[in-house]
């Protein structure tokens, strides 16, 4: 008796249920693609505040232009440091790419240079150096972009730098992408071949739609279901169904054969995308720095947005110096005391009286002088920052930076673990 109210309702599924999961699902897909809106930024602020603070240290960034028209070209230029307090659960970068982070192809990458080296693949960057980089854009679509520097690293996925709003003006049907081939001529790799890319593209959705329909009209997921669990399981796959796959798939690979023997047969002069690692990347050759630091202890207040630092500092140089920033994923702490101007850095990213010290008088040459540093803020909510209190291990890293009276500049690695503090005190 079961197995018979098994086959019967089999049946009445597989009559209406292959026509109503086909609408289903495409009713699904139009609705799921109404409903998408624009891209605005990329998702930073969800990645753990360890990994953003200890893996890589961006400083001295400069954006050319934030106002440019479709074809123009801009410049994304600065410094990276590759932080000594890497986490041992991401691996190291061996083999990375610097890269720009952009809401889709709002701008073309021409060309990307590390340590004065031309860097159009991976390569290998070493931990506790510093490297200096220039990415060349051109811009595409018009609209108002958040764009950023980023570092993808193998294994460890694209670990995303300070951004800044870019606005593109002008026409995106202007746009153009010139690019010399190997037999000289010049082609708008925008629009090159792009009649067969449309035309192979809506071939093979025409056979992936035609396929799915076939199989969903004939009994459908829920009817097959009904079929295995009424003891059919063989008859589920017809013969004729047989037929059907074999023939297809026949008929699949006989098309992609002959398409890439015509590709090749036209295009026979190819490079491959990837030949290759760059090695030894010339990092920033910086004087050894008269700073010493040790890290004595700290705490974050998490009600107060606060990091305090308690360090014991060593001046071994010939000059007095200062603490004049901090500057941890990104987002830069500055002593109002040293910075007296104004700073072109994006908002968001930029606490002009962040920082501030017990005591705030230089450092004099050979002194060696106990400093609590405090770190207050908002950004260390606005920017997710403030999960570090909610760590493993409660652990941060930055850097320092050191100022003396004749311009110099010293940066120093610091890191380490604090308590975290949940009452206000």
């Amino acid at each position: 008796m079961k197995t018979r109210i098994l086959t019967e309702l089999a049946r009445l599924v597989t009559r209406h249920a292959g026509r109503l999961w086909a609408l289903a699902l495409a009713a699904g897909l139009a609705l799921t693609m109404a409903s998408a809106g624009p891209a605005d930024a990329h998702g930073e602020k969800s990645q753990a505040a360890f990994l953003r603070m200890r893996t890589l240290g961006w400083y001295d960034l400069k954006w050319s232009k934030t106002q440019v028209n479709v074809n123009e070209e801009y410049e994304i230029t600065g410094k990276l440091h590759i932080m000594n307090a890497w986490p041992a659960s991401i691996r190291v970068p061996e083999r990375c790419f610097v890269n720009v982070g952009q809401p889709g192809a709002m701008a073309n990458r021409i060309g990307v240079w590390v340590g004065g080296q031309f860097t159009p693949r991976s390569m290998e960057l070493k931990v506790g150096k510093t490297y200096e980089f220039r990415m060349l854009l051109r811009a595409r679509r018009p609209g108002h972009w958040h764009t950023h520097v980023q570092l993808s690293v193998e294994t460890g996925g694209p670990i995303p730098g300070p951004g800044q709003y870019i606005d593109i003006k002008g026409n995106f049907a202007d746009f153009t992408d010139p690019v010399k081939l190997l037999n000289g001529s010049t082609i708008n790799l925008e629009t090159y071949g792009i009649t067969s890319i449309y035309l192979w593209h809506a071939f093979w959705m025409i056979v992936a739609a035609a396929w799915i329909w076939y199989w969903f009209t004939r009994r459908g997921l829920l009817g097959r279901f009904m079929w295995v669990a009424s003891g059919k399981e063989e008859e589920v796959i017809t013969p004729q169904e047989r037929l059907v796959g074999a023939v297809t798939l026949g008929a699949t690979l006989l098309v992609v054969i002959i398409g890439y023997s015509i590709a090749a047969s036209n295009y026979p002069n190819t490079i491959p995308l990837q030949a290759g690692d760059f090695r030894n990347i010339p990092a920033i050759d910086e004087p050894a720095s008269p700073v010493q630091i040790k890290f004595l202890g700290g705490t974050y207040k998490v009600p107060g947005r606060e990091l305090t630092a308690n360090l014991k500092i060593t001046n071994s140089g010939k000059e007095p110096l200062r603490v004049g920033e901090f500057i941890t994923a990104g987002l830069r702490f500055l002593n109002p005391d040293v910075y007296t101007s104004k700073v072109d850095y994006p908002d968001y990213l930029l606490a002009e009286r962040g920082l501030s010290l017990s005591d705030p008088s230089p450092i004099q040459p050979g002194e060696t002088r106990d400093v609590t540093i405090t770190i207050q803020d908002a950004r260390w909510d606005t920017e997710r920052l403030s999960g570090l209190a909610y760590d493993v291990d409660s652990s941060f890293a930055g850097m320092l930076f050191f100022f003396s009276p004749s311009g110099e500049r010293y940066m120093v690695e610091l890191s380490g673990a604090v308590i975290p503090s949940f009452l206000p005190v």
